[in-house]
């Protein structure tokens, strides 16, 4: 007898079809049948050892959460009720370029660093790996929920290049097209890049090209995060799909937003481009996430050359008056390009994490009211929590348009993706929420999508994207990968007061057949696993 049925659920399958009546039978990690109105059609109804009774429930496969910065919280917290709870039972890793593998000793301290802000220090995780593929069997001892990676373009270059700002020799260009494809061939679904974070901005188009070319002869995407969201955005979007043209390479487009003052109004346009693109054979999709705020880190918005050299040298700059000044001046005169090429507004920019407990006082303020509270200017309060907490601090960005958000949601390559920071006192309440502020806020309450619709934006298409042949519907033989949700009461719990809360009226996750969520309790089930990519 079977393991498991899901009865009478209302199955809202990830193919964008009307959602239909069912018992869905459960055995062995798998889908194994889906009987349609079986109760009306008074036929034998399948039976298990255990039966769900789903009534009122929609069942839709496990949403995959196309950017996640998960890569060592997975290891710290066997929990992780941040992903779970929302339904989500596959996370994408090694984004925006910056990550913990491929390294050496050096590169991983530095990298470690580079993006505490993001993920933590790592102290409380035992760094036992240096390849992909060796991150890749560390997630296979057991995580809640799967993950792939992508091979992080920025770690690449550290590794062999350094944090210097030049162009790659011939020999160096060998070694990171070598370190890409043992990469891919390790299980990657294909490589990031972070084209405002140091060192990864430091690549030229034809270097960027390279690489791409050798991730699509292994079948994988390539995922940037382009020079500019700000000022310039449409011609780095533009300068994105010319790139991957050019390699023959499938193009994701992270966190694909339209921000600061600049363009507000302005998703048409970016959307007219991808269609006229797509029309043209261009193999294009996008990730968004349901918020107007941006997250990152402080350093972030600093000049490319203020992170030359790497964080060390990031540090000495700071700590250096006259250089501290020509810092400020790009910031906030000339438009740093770590800002978008757009002058920094510290009214927009919140604290929302420290490394260091005794700056715990500035989180949840802005830059400027912190700094009006002590009577000193913005970048000096800015440049004194970067050298205390030695770049640690994360941020909001509160620069987004909420019709920007709507128009891009609607396109039909869109995909959701959560960019949740998960560590800092007070982080994007994204994080927690992502996936049930679509569906209770944009379909619900809104109506800027239809269910159906929603649910294969979260689920088929990035499944397609990740080229994987049995995730992403409810279908006979499918990974019973798949997510319960009450539609009436589905909601985000998660704000910026309280981002944490985890979310409403999702009662059941199951991953690999398993119970991760049960009566909307998280379980001690660890049945994520690595997932990775396909050979052609």
């Amino acid at each position: 007898m079977e393991e498991l049925v899901i009865r009478d659920a209302d199955v809202v399958d990830g193919s964008g079809d009307p959602a239909y009546r069912a018992d869905v039978v459960v055995d062995g990690g798998r889908i194994v049948s889906i009987v349609k109105e079986a109760a009306a059609a008074g036929c034998q109804r399948p039976k298990a050892r255990r039966e769900l009774d789903a009534e009122g429930l929609v069942l839709a496969p496990g949403f995959i959460d196309m950017h996640a910065h998960s890569d060592l919280a997975l290891l710290r917290d066997p929990d992780h009720s941040a992903k779970a709870a929302q339904g989500v039972t596959l996370e994408v890793l090694g984004q925006d370029g910056l990550s913990y593998a491929p390294v050496d000793d050096r590169t991983l301290g530095e990298v470690r660093r580079a993006i505490a802000g993001w993920n933590g220090d790592g102290d409380d995780v035992d760094f036992d790996w240096r390849s992909v593929g060796e991150y890749l069997d560390r997630l296979d001892r057991g995580i809640a929920v799967n993950a792939a990676y992508l091979i992080p373009q920025g770690t690449v270059r550290a590794l062999v290049v350094g944090w210097e700002d030049r162009k790659a020799t011939p020999a160096e260009l060998d070694r990171m097209r070598q370190l890409v494809a043992e990469g891919m061939e390790q299980g990657a679904v294909g490589m990031s890049s972070g084209l405002t974070y140091t060192p990864g901005m430091y690549a030229e188009d034809a270097e960027l090209t390279e690489l791409c070319r050798v991730v699509a002869r292994h079948g994988g995407y390539y995922c940037p995060h382009h020079r500019s969201y700000g000022a310039g955005a449409l011609r780095a979007y533009e300068e994105m799909v010319e790139l991957t043209r050019e390699a023959g390479c499938p193009l994701h487009l992270a966190h694909a937003t339209m921000n600061f003052g600049v363009n507000k109004g302005r998703a048409p346009e970016l959307l007219a481009l991808l269609d006229d693109a797509l029309a043209a054979g261009a193999d294009i999709s996008l990730d968004t996430y349901p918020y107007t705020p941006g997250s990152t880190t402080l350093a972030a918005v600093l000049p490319s050359w203020a992170g030359e050299g790497g964080p060390e040298e990031t540090l000495r700059r700071l700590a250096d008056d006259a250089t501290a000044e020509r810092i400020r001046h790009h910031l906030e005169v000339t438009g740093s390009d770590g800002c978008h090429g757009v002058p920094v507004e510290w009214d927009t920019i919140e604290i929302s994490g420290v490394g260091d407990p005794a700056l715990a006082g500035y989180v949840g303020r802005t830059v400027r009211e912190s700094a009006a509270l002590r009577g000193e200017s913005p970048w000096a309060l800015a440049r004194e929590l970067l050298l205390k907490d030695r770049l640690a601090p994360s941020i909001l960005q509160h620069v987004g348009h909420e019709e920007n958000v709507r128009e891009i949601m609607r396109h039909r390559v869109h995909t959701g993706g959560s960019d949740g920071i998960l560590r800092g006192a007070k982080p994007h309440p994204r994080a927690y929420g992502t996936f049930p502020q679509y569906l209770g806020r944009y379909v619900r309450e809104l109506g800027v999508l239809s269910l159906e619709e929603c649910v294969a934006h979260l689920t088929s298409r990035p499944a397609a994207r990740l080229r994987l042949a049995d995730r992403g519907l409810v279908r006979e033989g499918y990974r019973a990968d798949l997510v319960l949700f009450d539609p009436e009461t589905v909601a985000a719990g998660s704000t910026f007061e309280r981002p944490r809360t985890l979310p409403t009226g999702i009662p059941y996750v199951l991953v690999d057949g398993r119970f991760v969520i049960e009566d909307g309790r998280r379980t001690d089930v660890l049945a994520g696993r690595s997932v990775r990519r396909t050979p052609r």
